[in-house]
């Protein structure tokens, strides 16, 4: 990611204001999904090396950056993905996201949300809830394990290997249900297999009694998982072969949501 050039901009003098530099460059190190060092965002930005060091200084000091362990590195932090969650919350109420929600929720006729990953966790964006009374109801901003979600599973499928694996290796496997994946092994399969068929399935894994059909927005088909469309209903009103009958509905309104993300 370049940063733009002044000249392409209708106000070059705001383009270039120290307040915007630094927002590009936060943007930067959060695309690339994993920790960056100093040289690696003086590389990707192709900004000096004293210029780069200070704007990230001051990132770190406003708590939206961080180091690692090893102090060289910069990553992004908790309050930095608390804002853009807010963000993200605050611009589906009414747009055009909760509308294919709702629709989607008209035409298969249970509980669908719209979910991101957020650092070991499923964070709700946006909830359409059915009109049956039997209902889990969850609002936006509720959060679910990655290893027993259907949204966490595809999530955790589609991220690069190496980021993957330092998931993988942090998480506790806990045992909500009989039916939960609960060794490393055991999702690493399930893993290859949501790869191979395009979307990835909670049968009872999380909650007794519910399951779910989860697949990807994205903006092409090789392109990274930005959010997650699922369906979520009673097995006992919905069994989960019932819930796969809904994958091309689903996958529409993905695609649907991946227009209006644009």
């Amino acid at each position: 990611m370049d940063f733009p050039d002044p000249a392409s901009v209708d106000d070059p003098e705001q383009a270039a204001t120290p307040g915007l530099r630094l927002l590009q460059l936060l943007e930067l190190v959060a695309a690339e999904g994993e920790p960056q060092s100093l040289s690696d965002v003086v590389r990707l930005s192709g900004q000096p090396k004293p210029s780069v060091h200070r704007m990230l200084q001051q990132l770190e000091h406003g708590g939206l950056l961080a180091r690692g362990s090893d102090g060289r590195r910069y990553a992004i932090t908790p309050r930095l993905m608390r804002f853009a969650e807010t963000v993200l919350r605050g611009s589906t109420a009414t747009g055009v996201r909760h509308a294919v929600l709702r629709q989607l929720v008209a035409d298969v006729g249970e509980t669908c949300n719209l979910t991101v990953l957020s650092g070991a966790e499923v964070i709700y964006l946006d909830r359409v809830e059915t009109a049956f009374p039997l209902r889990l109801e969850l609002r936006p901003g509720s959060r679910v394990p990655l290893h027993c979600s259907a949204s966490g599973k595809l999530f955790l499928a589609y991220l690069p290997r190496a980021q993957r694996d330092r998931l993988l290796d942090g998480l506790q496997y806990e045992r909500h249900t009989a039916h939960t994946l609960s060794s490393r092994e055991a999702l690493d399969a399930e893993l290859e297999r949501i790869r191979q068929n395009g979307h990835s399935v909670d049968a009872e894994e999380f909650i007794d009694g519910l399951v779910c059909v989860a697949v990807p927005v994205r903006d092409d088909p090789q392109g990274p998982v930005r959010c997650a469309v699922a369906l979520q209903a009673p097995a006992v009103r919905m069994p989960l072969p019932d819930a796969l009958q809904q994958l091309d509905k689903l996958r529409n309104a993905a695609q649907r949501i991946a227009r209006a993300m644009h």
